[in-house]
């Protein structure tokens, strides 16, 4: 137990020393974020010409066949330069997590977190150098799913209240299922203030998401919406 429990630091370490430096890029300080925003760019470039160097080996290793060529040393190489730059950038990063399993324990929460985070503070930044609505989107399913221990459920009440007093970006909307997951009176309080704001946005989202929090039965999808929204305007 002992070792396992030592594997996982030295995991959490690891991740850490490729990533640690984006936590920057939800910083309150703009002078801290524009420095995060340069590592990333530069991180950026190295998984390009890691891609560049993978694609060019498999190009000129093609004629061995696909069985030798998947042997030669030289493509190997390539490839695991490329998947290591991957692992020191966004949103590449955070594209290993397990598959199925519940997130608490993996080193890697942390990053997916602040992926979102970074989306739901600096959406214009975050658009601009790592748009990846496939990633959010399924970042978002996969956190909603996980066991929250109560620094998590904290992260992701405010995420939700966060989204709800914007203006709707693409999958905002997979958000109920966070909201869903971390119910509480508190998250309830947070809605039912957005509710009553001055912003439309507000008022109709925070209103939407403390519907479906009052009819877990109902499914979240498009035509449940509209018919919401339909309702709220005969109103």
């Amino acid at each position: 137990m002992a070792e396992k429990a030592g594997a996982d630091v030295d995991e959490a370490r690891a991740w850490d020393e490729r990533l640690g430096w984006a936590f920057g890029l939800i910083a309150d300080d703009p002078a801290a974020r524009a420095a995060a925003l340069v590592r990333l760019a530069e991180a950026q470039r190295n998984v390009a010409e890691a891609l560049g160097r993978s694609n060019e080996m498999w190009w000129l290793t093609r004629p061995l066949g696909a069985d030798e060529q998947y042997r030669e040393p030289a493509f190997l190489q390539a490839r695991r330069r490329y998947q290591q730059a991957q692992r020191h950038s966004l949103p590449d990063g955070v594209w290993g997590r397990p598959v199925g399993g519940d997130l608490a324990t993996w080193p890697g929460l942390p990053y997916a977190l602040l992926f979102l985070e970074w989306e739901a503070r600096y959406p214009r930044e975050w658009t601009e150098y790592a748009k990846a609505w496939g990633t959010k989107q399924s970042l978002i399913r996969d956190v909603a799913r996980t066991h929250q221990d109560e620094a998590v459920k904290a992260k992701l009440t405010d995420l939700v209240e966060i989204v709800v007093h914007r203006a709707y970006r693409c999958k905002d909307r997979e958000y109920v299922r966070v909201a869903r997951a971390v119910d509480s009176a508190d998250l309830r309080g947070r809605l039912d203030r957005a509710a009553d704001s001055d912003s439309p946005w507000a008022r109709c989202q925070a209103g939407y998401v403390l519907w479906l929090l009052d009819h877990p039965d109902l499914p979240n999808t498009r035509h449940v919406w509209r018919a919401w929204v339909a309702g709220r305007l005969r109103h």
